[in-house]
């Protein structure tokens, strides 16, 4: 019979966690035998059952219970020791990372470069994604790190600011010409629970205008085509049109708005993975100025493990 091994306490550990075996094998990167292989050699070890299947989920009994939440901080707490003994030059790992299209455009590149420089151990695995469905991922434990337009708030989630980006009233050439808002438009916008359609709402408001009809599109780079295709006017991040804004292909048609897009980097409160934790204090330190260029904040100690709190 094989003896207890830490990496069978870390399985434990991610089953809870996720809460089925197929979820603890991909972040594992193992497979799904390979992981009730671990649970069965150390139910027979101890000689109990640590989990019971609770629909979809396999949840810990009240001994598997006890016994993750007294191995957890050893394993961590082990963890932890051995990569800041090496300047956590030795973290590996692959890392689950998503982002809001705005977002990966805005700071994701800057983080990246950075990730790739000091953490070369690190695989990232990137994805984009709408707000609400990021959060849904993070709080399913199917992302580890999340950069969203915010803010945002949950009590199942620990938060960062890093900077906004300015909106602007947008609209192709020949629209502007023809007098913008002088007439009703057409306006696009993201889906209702995204920011700019919010702030599409409120703008619209405030100049007392309609639109002849409001389409909305989960897509910013296919809204900024639309526009400058002269099919109405949108509410669009300024770092990403600015070329365009240059270039005569794109025209500002009102003012700009008050509201800005605020952006946070968000991982889970229960989050004790010390790679993840490392990343999301790099992350943290990363800042959009209001042109939205991207720089590094001096290095604060933002406590691996103790992020700041949700806002």
């Amino acid at each position: 019979m094989k003896r207890i091994a830490l990496f069978h306490l870390e399985t434990l550990m991610w089953i809870d966690r996720l809460g089925t075996f197929a979820a603890a094998a991909q972040r594992l990167n193992t497979t799904q035998p390979t992981i009730s292989a671990r649970v069965r050699e150390i139910e027979e070890q101890l000689g109990t059952t640590l989990f019971q299947r609770e629909g979809r989920r396999m949840v810990l009994t009240a001994r598997g219970r006890r016994l993750v939440q007294a191995s957890e901080p050893l394993c961590r707490g082990l963890e932890q020791v051995l990569l800041e003994a090496s300047d956590y030059a030795g973290a590996t790992g692959a890392v689950r990372i998503g982002s809001g299209e705005i977002a990966a455009a805005s700071c994701l590149p800057a983080f990246i470069q950075a990730i790739e420089r000091e953490r070369p151990g690190v695989t990232m695995e990137i994805g984009l994604d709408l707000t609400a469905r990021l959060l849904q991922q993070l709080l399913a434990g199917t992302r580890d790190i999340v950069f969203l337009a915010g803010p945002v708030a949950s009590p199942g989630m620990r938060t960062a600011p890093i900077g906004s980006v300015e909106l602007v009233w947008a609209a192709g050439a020949a629209v502007a010409q023809d007098g913008g808002f002088a007439r009703p438009l057409p306006v696009w916008s993201l889906p209702d629970h995204s920011p700019l359609h919010g702030v599409t709402l409120a703008t619209l408001d405030a100049h007392g205008l309609a639109p002849r009809v409001l389409h909305t599109c989960d897509n910013v780079r296919t809204l900024i085509e639309i526009v400058a295709q002269g099919a109405g006017a949108a509410v669009l991040p300024e770092t990403m049109v600015r070329e365009h804004l240059a270039s005569g292909a794109l025209h500002e048609v009102l003012p700009r708005p008050s509201h800005a897009v605020h952006f946070e980097v968000a991982i889970r409160t229960r989050e004790r993975d010390p790679v993840i934790l490392d990343l999301f204090a790099r992350a943290g330190r990363l800042e959009i100025d209001a042109e939205g260029h991207e720089r590094r904040r001096p290095d604060v100690d933002l406590g691996h493990g103790r992020p700041s709190e949700v806002r």
